[in-house]
């Protein structure tokens, strides 16, 4: 019961974060994060705060609105006090050079007494580099920016 529950508010996460609701999902996550978004470019790096978290999300959905969530599968080990959630999924966006993006990957979350204490994106980075570049050379300069870490 406890793993179906879990699958449950990870799938409700994407939902909202497929609304563009990134508060809602923060309010889960706990003051010792860590939160790694693989690869080098303006939305990579590591925060540790969910203050940073919160810059960081509004840079992706500055950059990439309509950002939507396709979940492929979830699979949930462990206990309360300490949890494991692997979530495969596909997304895509348009940014406002017009172009598609579409990318896949996984996001591997550790859970503490319900509270997320790591997540970390793992997705193909080149993708999300070329989208940064036109975006870049489109008149959008926070998309070469270093990335928000703390």
């Amino acid at each position: 019961m406890y793993h179906f529950m879990v699958k449950k508010l990870a799938v409700q996460s994407f939902e909202n974060l497929n609304r563009g609701d990134y508060e809602s999902v923060l309010k889960n996550i706990s003051p010792d994060i860590s939160h790694t978004f693989s690869g080098n470019h303006s939305l990579g790096g590591t925060r540790h705060s969910v203050g940073a978290m919160r810059e960081w999300f509004g840079r992706l959905f500055r950059l990439s609105p309509g950002l939507s969530f396709e979940i492929q599968n979830v699979a949930v080990s462990g206990w309360p006090w300490n949890t494991t959630v692997a979530v495969e999924w596909v997304d895509r966006a348009t940014p406002a050079d017009g172009s598609d993006y579409v990318n896949e990957g996984v996001h591997v979350i550790k859970m503490r007494w319900g509270k997320v204490v790591y997540l970390h994106a793992y997705l193909d980075t080149q993708k999300t580099v070329d989208m940064c570049d036109r975006l870049a050379a489109f008149g959008m300069p926070e998309a070469l920016a270093e990335p928000i870490e703390d």
